[in-house]
């Protein structure tokens, strides 16, 4: 398939973040169409017609061995096959694919124009092809007769600025909104930690094998006191902790999260299954778990993404070196902590893609305290907001872990890691001042108020 072409996606019926994943796995069963990567997926108001609901945009690349009107066909077929019904010209539709870009041709009949003839008025186009093309060797508009010359960048850069920014969003669970990273109002979301674990660092044994009515009255507790997304670990991550078997790790998680799922207070929370396996990954997401939070990007287990992919659930990406046994040993960042970190987390997300990732299914954590020392780990907070703007990284949302961290404790003076919670809350509005999305933390209630109060001040 030597052929390059992106190609437009948006809905605005239904679940329109299914809509346009079932429409990639469509395109990728065809045998003669690849998806190779995304954009993110941007929410905007309808254009043109604009007594409609919002639409759900994004753009792919694709490798075809289709001609252009080849490619039309099938991606015509594709939307008839997932029940299209075009009632009105750019009306409501539950799935739309345009062909934006085929390599760096041009290409004009009745029924197609390549480049899109609209496309260089429409920020939803734009944003998300700027995303694929910046990279690439062909970012410029191809010559056209109808259309003006420059870069996309330089087209979107030009283009009326909107009443109301867009951003993009990234789905967490179907019972709550997703996020939207680049909305400068938005919630920062609470992740509450359940470690089912005799071993982790602050609260080893607390939750371990607890009956299920004093763990139910936890799992209200956290949800009552604001958590969100409630993090389940069978696997101490803590420096030195000993690995347990898959077997071992599943038995302790998997009886929580059904658990979980049975009660109606837990209706609207997202379960975070934190795993390095994609053994544990799998059978969590099928036992009710939304998104998976691994420490190791995919290191520890090299099927984590190939499964993630196959599961279509989303990701958090940690940035991390070895294992938790060897990653104290590899706190080295001779070319700068923050420079670095984007670095290696840009791999780990450029592999995520290639495995079959969709962009809008990635969060990023800059892992605070893993193959970090206190000074990484103080300029990272300082930082954060730099790293969000990592080229290759932007757009992304951003979780951050400094809940009662060893480095909170020795800048404190607190040796017992459950008295940190006055440092933690320093830590966490430094993050929420940095633009992180999710905040990871032990005190729910404590931090929840911390959150409230940091939103109102940096969300603005």
């Amino acid at each position: 398939m030597r052929h390059r072409a992106f190609i437009a996606l948006g809905s605005n019926l239904g679940d329109r973040v299914a809509m346009i994943e079932d429409a990639c796995k469509r395109m990728d069963s065809t045998g003669v169409i690849k998806v190779l990567r995304t954009s993110s997926l941007w929410e905007t108001k309808a254009m043109y017609v604009l007594n409609q609901d919002k639409f759900v945009n994004g753009v792919c690349e694709v490798a075809t061995s289709l001609s252009p009107i080849e490619l039309l066909d099938q991606l015509q077929s594709i939307e008839n096959s997932m029940g299209r019904v075009k009632f009105i010209n750019k009306g409501p539709r539950n799935i739309d694919l345009d062909i934006l870009l085929y390599d760096d041709a041009t290409f004009s009949n009745e029924r197609l124009q390549v480049p899109h003839s609209l496309m260089l008025e429409r920020h939803f186009v734009l944003q998300p092809l700027c995303e694929c093309v910046s990279s690439l060797p062909y970012f410029n508009l191809p010559a056209h007769i109808s259309l003006p010359a420059g870069s996309f960048q330089y087209h979107l850069s030009n283009l009326s600025p909107l009443e109301d920014p867009i951003s993009p969003l990234t789905p967490l669970a179907p019972s709550q909104p997703p996020i939207s990273a680049y909305h400068s109002s938005r919630d920062t979301r609470i992740m509450s930690i359940l470690n089912i674990t005799p071993d982790s660092f602050s609260d080893g044994g607390k939750h371990y094998n607890l009956d299920e009515s004093k763990l139910c009255e936890t799992i209200t507790s956290h949800v009552a006191a604001g958590a969100t997304i409630l993090d389940l670990g069978g696997q101490s991550t803590r420096p030195g902790a000993a690995q347990v078997s898959e077997t071992e790790e599943l038995a302790r998680v998997l009886p929580a999260i059904k658990l979980i799922r049975s009660l109606p207070e837990t209706k609207h929370v997202a379960i975070s299954i934190d795993t390095y396996r994609a053994g544990v990954a799998t059978e969590a997401i099928r036992a009710g778990a939304d998104m998976v939070n691994d420490v190791s990007a995919g290191l520890m287990d090299t099927e984590m993404f190939s499964t993630v992919a196959q599961l279509g659930s989303t990701v958090c990406l940690m940035h991390m070196r070895g294992t938790p046994e060897t990653m104290s040993k590899l706190a080295s960042y001779p070319d700068g902590v923050v420079e670095t970190v984007g670095r290696e987390l840009l791999d780990r997300v450029i592999e995520a893609e290639a495995a079959g990732i969709r962009r809008w299914r990635i969060i990023l954590d800059p892992g605070i305290g893993f193959a970090k020392n206190q000074e990484h780990n103080l300029e990272l907070l300082r930082r954060l907001g730099e790293l969000r703007r990592h080229p290759g990284l932007d757009r992304l949302p951003w979780l951050v872990g400094t809940s009662r961290k060893a480095f909170v404790g020795r800048i404190t003076g607190v040796k017992e890691a459950d008295q940190r919670t006055w440092g933690t809350a320093a830590a966490v509005t430094a993050a929420i001042q940095g633009g992180a999305d999710i905040v990871r933390v032990h005190d729910v209630e404590e931090m929840g108020q911390v959150a409230k109060m940091a939103d109102a001040v940096w969300r603005v």
